[in-house]
This record gives C-alpha cells, structure tokens and sequence, in this order.
C-alpha cells in the first residue's frame, strides 16, 4: 500500500492535484456547513455537539484527495500500456460524488424549492446527514483498497 502511495504522490503534479482537491473541497464544505463564516470577517466556529460532523467533512476529503490522484494515475498509466481497466474507476466516481456532497447544506438550498416534497426531502437530509457522511466515508475507503490493489495487479506494483 505505502508503495504505491510513494510512487504516486513522488509526482508533483499529483502531490499539488491532492493538496488542491483537499484544500477546496475542505473549505467549501465547511462554509456551506456552516463552520466557516465569511461575512463580515471570515471566522471559523464548531458549535458544542458538531464536532463529529467536523471531523467527517474532515475525513471525506481527506479520502477524496487520497483516492481521486491514485485513480487519475491508474488511469493514466493504464492509457499508456492498453492494459484494460477494471472495475476501480466506477468506485472512484461513486466515492468522489458522495465524498462531494455535503448533502445537508447542498440539498437545503436546491431542495426548498420543490415545495412540499422540498419538505420531505430536506427533513430527510438533516435527520440522516451524518449516516450519510458516513457512507461515503466507506465508499471512499473502499474505493481506496480497491485503487491499491488494482496499482499492484495491473501496475505491476511490489507490495512492501
């Protein structure tokens, strides 16, 4: 596992990709979650009893700026070689949308407009916005063993 980590991000240009895929997502969830606050001054503030939504947004883009470098190199590597890619790219989509979404803030803002089932749907999000975090949290971590084992198996990477 560490192999390929090492081999991947000894690239810059994967290193500087992970740093801003980290960087943006972890500041634009947080602002639209509330945690950061950019007017009048830009503040940040964890409320008592959110501090482990804090630390999943802090997770989901950690895993995200991991996963998503790991699978643009897979994919790269495997354009060079016409090697025929598995099944890792679907998981890395998958993992990068819910890692992505903030659903609770996101969907208030574009759910309210849909009236009753607008309702529906935003008492859904804020009930079960942390399951949801959590889900992706897997499908990210997923995602990440599945992108190391393919590295090792269509990369032909040696396991430390």
């Amino acid at each position: 596992m560490t192999s390929s980590i090492i081999l991947i991000f000894s690239d810059p240009k994967y290193l500087v990709l992970s740093l801003a895929i980290f960087s943006s997502m972890l500041i634009g969830l947080l602002i639209l979650s509330e945690y950061i606050f950019i007017e009048p001054y830009v503040v940040g503030h964890i409320p008592s009893g959110t501090e482990l939504g804090f630390a999943l947004i802090v997770m989901i883009t950690t895993l995200s700026a991991l996963v998503l470098p790991m699978n643009i190199f897979r994919i790269n590597f495997l354009k060079k070689s016409k090697q025929k890619m598995g099944g890792g790219l679907l998981g890395s989509v998958v993992g990068a949308i819910a890692g992505a979404c903030s659903c609770g803030p996101i969907g208030f803002a574009v759910i309210s407009t849909f009236g009753s089932v607008g309702a529906t749907a935003t008492a859904f999000l804020t009930s079960y916005e942390i399951p949801i975090r959590i889900i992706a949290i897997g499908i990210l971590t997923i995602t990440y063993f599945t992108t190391t084992k393919s590295l090792k198996i269509e990369c032909n990477l040696k396991s430390n």
